[in-house]
C-alpha cells in the first residue's frame, strides 16, 4: 500500500491557531493547479513499483478548488500511477464550501471520503478561532453531506478557553447526532508564529489549560467508545471499517508521495519535503524542477519514528520488531526506559506489544519522547 497526498495551499482566511502552509490570496490558484499537475507527472518514476491505494487532498482548504481542478488532478494521478481498483480518495473541506451542488459533483468525480473542519458547533468558539464558517453552516453542511457520502470524518477541537465540560459534551453529542462514522479531535495548541499566540501574549485570550484539555480528552474517549467508535489513534476515532486508510498508512510506515508546497514524502529510507513558499514552488516547477530537501533516515531516526507512531495507535510497539529490526541494544534500551512507565501503569505489555494504558493515552507524546534513542546513529 502507498498513498499520494496533494497539498492545496489556499484558505479564505487564516484561523488563529493554524501554522500550516497556506495563502489567503487566490490569485495564483490556476498556476498552482498546473504546478501540482506537473509535479504529479515528473515524480511518477518514484512510484513505478507502487500501487496507490489512497489519494488525499489536504491543506490549506482543498474545497476552495473547482470541481474541474479536483477532477483534473485525480485523472492525472490515475494516468501516471498504478492506482488500485477502489482507492480511498479524501477531500478536506470547510463547511461554508459544501453546497449541495458541490457535494453532488464531488461524489461524481471519485471523491469517496470527506474530512470536514467543523471544529465546534458553537458560535463563540468559531469566532475565537477565526473560522470562516458559522454554527448554522456547520450543521447544514453535515445534513447535506450525509445525503451523498457515507464515509465522512469531522474535526473537533477541545481545550478551547472558556469551554466547559458540559459544552464539550454538547459538541460531541451534536456530532453523534449526524451519524458520522469518524471523528478526529485535537487539543487547541498554541504555536509560536500564530495569531492565537499573539492574542494570548497581549491578554486578549486566556491561555488554554492542560488540565482542561485532559479532562475533555477523557470525556471524548468515554463518549465515543460508548457509541461504538474505536480509538485507533491518539486523535482519531472510527467505527469499524471507517478508519482513515491514508492516515493509517502514515502511522504504519507505508510509503507516500507528497505533492505541493510544504508537502512531505517518505519512501521507507528517506524523508523529503517541498519548499514552503508558493512563489519558489511555482518557479521551480515552471523550470521542470522541484525545490525540496531530503534526509536519509538513520537507524535511530527510524526507531524513534516507530516509537512515536506505534504508541499513538492501537497497534502499539512490537517488542519483537524492535529486537529483530533494530537489534539488542535498542531492545534493551526500550525495556529499561519503559520500566518506570510500566510501574506507574501508564504503559502495559500484551502479547509482546507495548501500549499506553487508558491513563497513559493523553500523555503518549511525552512518554514516547522519553523512550527515544538520542545517542546511537
Amino acid at each position: 500500500m502507498s498513498g499520494i497526498y496533494i497539498h492545496i495551499p489556499f484558505c479564505k482566511q487564516a484561523c488563529h491557531y493554524c501554522d500550516f502552509h497556506f495563502s489567503t490570496s487566490m490569485k495564483k490558484a490556476a498556476d498552482m493547479v498546473l504546478a501540482l499537475a506537473k509535479e504529479i507527472q515528473i515524480r511518477k518514476n518514484e512510484f513505478v513499483n507502487e500501487v496507490v491505494e489512497t489519494i488525499y487532498f489536504g491543506g490549506g482548504t482543498p474545497s476552495v478548488l473547482t470541481i474541474y481542478d479536483i477532477r483534473y488532478l485525480i485523472d492525472l494521478v490515475r494516468k501516471n500511477y498504478k492506482v488500485s481498483e477502489n482507492p480511498e480518495i479524501t477531500l478536506e473541506a470547510n463547511p461554508d464550501d459544501l453546497s449541495e451542488d458541490y457535494l453532488i459533483e464531488l461524489s461524481k468525480i471519485g471523491i469517496n471520503r470527506l474530512s470536514i473542519g467543523i471544529q465546534s458547533f458553537f458560535e463563540d468558539d468559531l469566532q475565537l478561532m477565526n473560522r470562516a464558517h458559522n454554527s448554522a453552516e456547520a450543521k447544514k453542511c453535515l445534513e447535506l453531506a450525509t445525503k451523498y457520502f457515507d464515509n465522512i470524518s469531522l474535526d473537533l477541537i477541545y481545550g478551547i478557553p472558556g469551554m466547559t465540560d458540559q459544552k464539550w459534551k454538547q459538541n460531541i453529542e451534536i456530532a453523534l447526532g449526524f451519524g458520522i462514522p469518524h471523528i478526529s479531535s485535537y487539543a487547541l495548541t498554541v504555536e509560536p508564529k500564530t495569531a492565537l499566540n499573539k492574542l494570548i501574549q497581549t491578554g486578549k485570550i486566556t491561555k488554554p489549560k492542560d488540565e482542561v484539555a485532559e479532562a475533555h480528552f477523557q470525556i471524548l474517549v468515554e463518549m465515543l467508545e460508548k457509541n461504538g467508535f474505536i480509538h485507533y489513534e491518539l486523535s482519531n476515532f472510527g467505527k469499524e471499517n471507517y478508519f482513515s486508510n491514508n492516515n493509517s498508512g502514515y502511522w504504519l510506515g507505508k510509503k507516500y508521495l507528497g505533492i505541493g508546497p510544504s508537502a512531505h514524502s517518505y519512501d521507507g529510507i528517506s524523508r523529503s519535503w517541498n519548499v514552503s513558499n508558493n512563489a519558489i514552488y511555482l518557479k521551480s516547477l515552471g523550470e521542470n524542477k522541484l525545490s525540496n530537501e531530503i534526509e536519509i533516515l538513520s537507524k535511530t531516526d527510524r526507531y524513534n519514528e516507530y516509537i512515536m507512531t506505534g504508541l499513538r495507535t492501537i497497534w502499539g510497539v512490537s517488542l519483537g520488531r524492535i529486537e529483530q529490526e533494530f537489534g539488542n541494544e535498542y531492545f534493551d534500551y526500550l525495556q529499561k526506559q519503559s520500566q518506570k512507565f510500566l510501574n506507574d501503569e501508564l504503559l502495559f505489555i500484551e502479547n509482546k506489544i507495548l501500549k499506553p494504558t487508558p491513563k497513559g493515552k493523553f500523555l503518549t507524546d511525552g512518554i514516547a519522547s522519553d523512550l527515544f534513542m538520542i545517542n546511537l546513529k
